[in-house]
């Protein structure tokens, strides 16, 4: 698969401050290496080959921590923010120019062991202009916010939960660029919010995914992917 991945890197990550005040969270240490290098590595043997992080807080230690890929064989490109935090949206609508017409979308706080062919083969054949992965998550993990009946999200909303909610946003997307034409450039833009407009559009289908979510977004996040990490070795 040649489509490329973009990769959330640049919020604040103020549920972990006393950790990332001076590391970006990508790059905090899980079993012995930067969570980005987990997610990398992941991604690679996905067949996925063309990386890019959308930076701001701390962007630049991003850059130099990972280089330009080669050392995994892979190409990985930087979008910054510049100035003011674009949101998860605005980072994404502002590296359009290196991700092309279509892409996935993955916060860079998940760690997520999906079937990404079997992702972009669903978003081709749905004609739609963007793919949620969803998991039924019940409130296991996090607070479900997704309501997805019979293959299809019906309502999202991570702010305001419902009961009939019983899947989560799973933290991966794939998007067509088009999506972000009716958005202005350089403001704050959450990706929600576009989620939110393909879900009354009709354009938003939803994939199902089985296999839990590990991140590190929280402090009990990150301890238990570090103990699932652990555990591996």
């Amino acid at each position: 698969m040649m489509i490329p991945v973009a990769i959330l890197a640049g919020g604040l990550a103020t549920r972990l401050q006393s950790i990332t005040e001076h590391t970006p969270k990508v790059l905090v240490e899980v079993d012995g290496q930067p969570f980005a290098t987990h997610q990398i590595e992941l991604l690679k043997r996905q067949g996925l080959t063309h990386l890019v992080f959308c930076v701001g807080h701390l962007g630049q230690r991003v850059q130099e921590s990972l280089g330009d890929g080669s050392r995994w064989s892979i190409q990985i490109d930087y979008s910054f923010d510049g100035e003011k935090l674009m949101g998860t949206g605005g980072a994404v609508r502002k590296a359009l120019p290196v991700l092309g017409e279509a892409f996935f979308v993955l916060y860079g706080d998940a760690y997520l062991q999906c079937d990404y062919n079997g992702v972009e083969m669903f978003f081709r054949q749905s004609g739609k202009a963007g793919v949620m992965t969803v998991f039924r998550n019940a409130n296991q993990w996090d607070t479900s916010n997704v309501n997805f009946r019979e293959g299809c999200i019906v309502s999202y909303d991570k702010h305001h939960p419902t009961p009939d909610m019983q899947h989560i946003d799973y933290g991966l997307g794939l998007l067509r660029a088009s999506v972000f034409e009716n958005y202005p450039l350089n403001e704050p833009l959450d990706l929600a919010t576009i989620y939110q407009d393909l879900v009354i559009r009709d354009q938003l289908a939803g994939f199902e995914v089985s296999q839990r979510f590990y991140e590190i977004g929280s402090p009990a996040g990150l301890e238990e992917t570090r103990r699932y990490f652990a555990a591996q070795t």
